[in-house]
């Protein structure tokens, strides 16, 4: 259902099998856990659990959104008692559109139906917040760019970075700004890095850290020449869904085959932002 790793002492990382490659983390000290994200379906967050309490024997005393989509956040309510920690625009997403989405997920399959949408208690509005937890210094960094409430969890002593959806495999933008999600990354390249855990996908280890930011923002300024070129085109549109991800320099089968469908959202995403309008296609007789 999920796979675990132990990426430093006391510090776990947990990735679907199910959706994504979504990770989540977890940072365990003497006497209780701090758990970051959750993962897509309840199954796997109640997994994450189960290990924490009944394998390791600490209760998690404190839940970390890095943002507020589903895969990161809809598991708070299965630790009762943790109190949740964000950045405040991840509060006030998730109190704005949390419900209906929710509600929307639970009629398109009841494996939700036990769900409920639980607003993070203390959140963090601008500069740096730190959690102690036994031995580690859990430091919370802004990290917008995939979306406007993005943040990082560095554990201080190990050097090892919970990115969240501002670093995949493949940058998403449609919730967010290419442009701040460049500064984001940037400001982690500054950092000293041991791993990096990566919102989806695989740990990013030290000797990749530096090649793969450079690779993302590689990646940021070709398909921003791409829109750029598509405005020339009689049929914008259709200019785009030529341009593939392969030719971008990613593979097709990133995120368990959804890179190619994330890559199209980006190509429209930014085209409307450019050029403030939807890119024409052609429409068949």
């Amino acid at each position: 259902m999920i796979h675990r790793e132990r990426v430093a002492d006391d510090v776990y990382t947990f990735q679907s099998d199910v959706y994504a490659q979504v990770n989540a983390g977890a940072v365990i000290g003497q006497d209780w856990a701090v758990v970051i994200d959750t993962l897509a379906f309840p199954e796997e967050t109640l997994a994450i659990r189960e290990f924490i309490e009944d394998e390791l024997h600490r209760k998690v005393l404190y839940v970390i959104n890095t943002h507020y989509h589903a895969d990161h956040s809809w598991g708070n309510c299965f630790f009762p008692g943790a109190y949740v920690l964000s950045h405040g625009l991840c509060r006030q997403y998730l109190e704005k559109f949390g419900a209906a989405s929710l509600q929307t997920a639970i009629e398109m399959d009841s494996v939700f139906k036990k769900t409920q949408i639980v607003l993070p208690h203390l959140t963090l509005d601008t500069g740096i917040l730190e959690l102690i937890v036994g031995n580690k210094t859990l430091r919370f960094i802004e990290l917008p760019g995939h979306s406007p409430d993005g943040i990082g969890v560095y554990i201080v002593e190990d050097e090892v970075l919970f990115a969240g959806d501002v670093w995949m495999p493949i940058p998403h933008i449609v919730d967010g700004d290419s442009q701040i999600m460049r500064e984001s990354l940037n400001k982690i390249e500054s950092m000293t890095i041991e791993n990096v855990v990566q919102g989806h996908g695989e740990v990013i280890l030290r000797g990749e850290v530096i090649s793969s930011i450079k690779d993302r923002i590689n990646y940021l300024d070709i398909i921003d020449q791409i829109v750029q070129d598509a405005a020339l085109d009689e049929y914008p549109g259709e200019f785009l869904k030529e341009k593939d991800i392969e030719g971008c320099g990613k593979s097709r089968i990133l995120l368990s085959g959804a890179a190619e469908e994330i890559h199209q959202q980006n190509l429209r995403h930014l085209y409307r932002k450019v050029h403030g309008e939807e890119p024409k296609v052609l429409i068949p007789n």
